[in-house]
């Protein structure tokens, strides 16, 4: 290839990253913006957070045999709706809490978190509302928001979209390590109540939101719609960890995509069955309205929504009632919402009736 005449590269105008779509200096604005609600989240083992090249995190000796637990997830098709309804201030709460709740169930403390924010373009303002939800979360969760990082990417996502993604990390004792494997028949099943759909079943929200076009303003138990269906994921570690600490807990699932059907069999051996009494709790006026707009039947909503139950804790029978009273005391409303059974042969491993 010959290279172009001196007479063409000289009519030709100088380029700069800016030009091509990537603006460094709103990149070097958000950072800035974001260090303040990220130092609100540190914990005393940070060595090094945003700014370096890696974050520096000792782990804590008060672990004896510390055996360090790693969750990742996204936000999922709730952006989409962030975006419509320009809502950002809530889907950094959802990412932190897909992934730490994710941990916690195996009996985990969230040490620190990391966040990964791509975009077509960056608007500082948006960006800084999302990262402001995810110190949130983090504080929430106890965990230190340590580092993450900020993709601008022109023609990869349509103006004013963005994606989401966030990496959890923390330790449990070996000895403590929670897997389910003490679950016994007897055993009691209490649910947590959700804040909402939480970050799951968001493209069949979308759908049934499409087909009803609703006044978002609509009352939906004490909150306008809007709120409902955005209100974000509640995060379950500060009291639960105190359970832990209290009382032998058998197992926990977090309810999250496949709902109450699906998620509970990840913590139960093959010869047991989690017997789900469905009025045990009342079912959330969301989801009694999703239900009735979208025609969804009782099985598709176990299996697609929490439906009110945002965690599941299977203790004793002689614990039920302690755990009740101790997660209680710690602002969860909690229910006693089945049993654990021994399996009958081609029995579901969650029987919702």
């Amino acid at each position: 290839m010959t290279a172009p005449s001196s007479a063409l590269a000289s009519s030709l105008t100088s380029l700069s990253y800016r030009d091509a779509g990537v603006d460094i200096d709103a990149g070097d604005a958000l950072v800035e913006r974001i260090k303040p609600a990220a130092k609100r989240t540190m914990r005393p083992e940070v060595l090094a957070g945003i700014g370096g090249f890696g974050a520096l995190f000792e782990v804590s000796k008060k672990f004896r045999e510390p055996v360090l637990v790693a969750g990742t997830d996204g936000v999922g098709t709730k952006l989409k709706l962030a975006f419509q309804w320009r809502r950002h201030d809530t889907v950094g709460q959802d990412l932190v809490a897909m992934s730490v709740n994710d941990i916690l169930v195996q009996g985990a403390e969230p040490l620190f978190f990391l966040d990964y924010f791509a975009c077509g373009r960056l608007n500082v303002d948006t960006a800084a509302t999302v990262i402001e939800g995810i110190a949130k979360g983090c504080e929430l969760a106890g965990c230190a928001l340590i580092g993450g990082e900020t993709a601008e990417m022109p023609s990869m996502y349509p103006d004013g979209e963005y994606d989401l993604a966030g990496f959890a990390v923390g330790a449990v004792e070996k000895s403590a390590i929670i897997n389910g494997k003490t679950i016994a028949a007897g055993d009691v099943v209490l649910g947590l109540r959700s804040s909402g759909a939480h970050s799951n079943g968001y493209s069949l929200i979308r759908k049934i939101i499409e087909r009803a076009q609703p006044d978002l303003a609509m009352d939906m138990g004490g909150v306008p719609l809007i709120d409902a269906v955005m209100a974000p994921t509640r995060i379950y570690v500060k009291s639960l960890l105190a359970l832990i600490a209290a009382l032998p807990v058998k197992g926990m699932a977090h309810i999250t995509g496949g709902g109450l059907t699906e998620n509970i069999p990840r913590v139960l051996a093959e010869n047991l069955t989690a017997i789900i009494e469905r009025k045990s709790w009342p079912l959330p006026a969301l989801f009694q309205w999703l239900q009735v707009q979208g025609q969804v039947a009782d099985a598709e909503m176990h299996r697609v929504f929490n439906c009110g139950i945002g965690m599941v804790v299977i203790v004793d029978e002689a614990d039920a009632a302690r755990a009740t009273e101790l997660l209680t005391a710690s602002g969860e409303t909690v229910y006693r919402i089945g049993r654990i059974e021994a399996r009958a042969a081609d029995q579901a491993q969650t029987v919702v009736s």
